[in-house]
């Protein structure tokens, strides 16, 4: 009785560890198809490699459809491994059709393509296409990891026919973007929206020109960079949003693909994709006649000597002794102009201004995005804010500048050339301990060393600066030869 009552419990335990077991797995299946009718993007890396496998060993997937499993693998395992700076190509399946597909094109941006039978709704934010097994989403901005930016970005669906009919035909790529967002901001303009869809556009050249579907229209903003836009299509550019029509075509990519902050990846420049194309693409779109910072072989022309171009603010991180800085300047033999990139609303005229300087020097900000005009081989001097903005400063511009072949020279302002020490205590961590400020957070930070600081450059300091500009340039030579002893 005793041996039949042990034999008893131990048969109970294991009927309870089988069951346990087993409420595991229905668990985990319905775990994998919850998430696999809701995920916003294609899964990559490890996780695709996993259900591969565990497809292969279950019998469920067709010959063909493994192999473009682990291609489509293959791309994104490359993409992580150069640390999501880099672009993954979904492969089509066999057949007529390319296997419509979203995923994750870098950290900063989600793509979506499908070719076959694409029908696009602008009013609707919808994407109707054949084939497609499921509904995908995708917010087409480069910055999805910013929470407070993709709030002014709508979403677009991507969905399988079948859909409403077409009311236009066309032969072009249909290329959905948003210009929601940070943009207004000249750095996002092109960080975020213009230099992604140069890299977008420039893939389908092959296929044809593509049609811009702007999400998030804004009028006065396609107005100012419409001539960018005319130099990668042919095509109007489309209020998406507003469209009633239902366009049709071969393919569509919703999204546009991020590389780096204001440049390409190297890797891109096989396919006529550089910053060199994107700013000779720019020289196009602007008529800007220098492509390089070369000194004119006329001795009488007043472009024999340097011209400097110093970039001024109205508002914050202003150059308070800008008047002394034209006067040392000129003393060096350089042309001067001063210019207000936010005072300009003509982007073609103040584009050929920048692209007439040999040397531009501002406080950081986004006016310094206008670099992208100037002619290789010039300078761009970044005076950097009093409060440990290095890092800052490098992200934003000095790494951008070699990509453009610009040379870079930094000035750090100390603390007793900011308005700041007129405004704090000497002891006031503002001043003593800028890193307790960076602890607090990025509104706390901005909200001192950004927007309540003003600069004073010493003369003697930022000399020294711009005579080692001149050392730069191929006019140094000319003008070292007039300089006063």
């Amino acid at each position: 009785m005793k041996s039949n009552r042990n034999l008893s419990r131990g048969e109970a335990r294991r009927l309870g560890n089988v069951a346990l077991i087993a409420l595991m797995l229905v668990a985990l299946l319905l775990l994998s198809l919850v998430r696999a009718r809701f995920s916003p993007i294609d899964k990559t890396g490890a996780a695709i490699k996993a259900e591969e496998h565990e497809a292969m060993a279950m019998g469920k997937e067709t010959e063909t459809l493994a192999a473009a499993d682990q291609a489509a693998t293959s791309a994104a395992g490359a993409s992580a491994e150069a640390e999501g700076g880099g672009e993954t190509h979904p492969k089509p399946a066999a057949g007529a059709s390319s296997k419509p597909v979203c995923y994750e094109s870098s950290r900063r941006s989600d793509t979506c393509e499908a070719a076959g039978d694409v029908r696009v709704a602008g009013l609707a934010q919808t994407v109707y296409a054949s084939p497609l097994e499921r509904e995908w989403k995708v917010k087409p901005y480069c910055r999805k990891q910013d929470a407070f930016a993709l709030s002014h970005v709508k979403e677009w669906s991507l969905r399988p026919l079948p859909g409403p009919h077409c009311t236009v035909n066309s032969s072009a790529t249909a290329f959905v973007l948003s210009t929601g967002g940070f943009t207004g901001n000249l750095f996002h303009d092109y960080t975020d929206v213009l230099i992604p869809a140069f890299i977008t556009a420039r893939r389908y050249a092959a296929a044809g020109e593509v049609q811009f579907l702007v999400s998030s229209f804004k009028p006065w903003w396609t107005s100012r960079y419409l001539p960018i836009f005319q130099q990668l299509s042919r095509h109007e550019v489309v209020d998406a949003d507003a469209d009633a029509e239902v366009r049709c075509y071969p393919r569509v990519v919703v999204g546009p693909t991020f590389h780096r902050e204001l440049g390409v990846d190297d890797d891109a420049a096989a396919s006529n994709t550089s910053m060199a194309e994107f700013r000779a693409m720019l020289r196009g779109a602007f008529g800007l006649e220098r492509a390089t910072a070369t000194p004119s072989g006329d001795r009488w022309d007043i472009r024999r000597r340097p011209r400097l171009l110093v970039l001024s603010r109205a508002r914050s991180r202003r150059f308070v002794n800008e008047r002394a800085m034209v006067d040392m300047a000129m003393s060096l033999g350089f042309d001067v102009r001063v210019g207000d990139p936010e005072a300009s609303s003509d982007a073609g005229k103040f584009a050929r201004l920048v692209n007439s300087a040999d040397v531009m020097v501002g406080v950081h900000g986004a006016g310094l995005t206008n670099m992208v005009f100037l002619p290789a081989g010039a300078v761009l001097v970044q005076v950097v804010p009093f409060g440990g903005l290095e890092w800052l400063a490098r992200g934003a511009f000095r790494e951008p500048a070699a990509g453009m072949g610009l040379h870079y020279l930094e000035y750090a302002v100390q603390l007793d050339e900011t308005t700041l020490s007129e405004a704090y205590a000497r002891d006031d961590p503002v001043l003593r301990d800028p890193a307790s400020v960076h602890r607090r957070g990025w509104d706390a930070l901005k909200a001192v060393y950004l927007d309540q600081q003003n600069v004073r450059p010493h003369l003697g300091r930022l000399k020294n600066t711009f005579m080692e500009a001149l050392r730069m340039l191929p006019h140094g030579r000319l003008a070292s030869e007039d300089e006063p002893s």
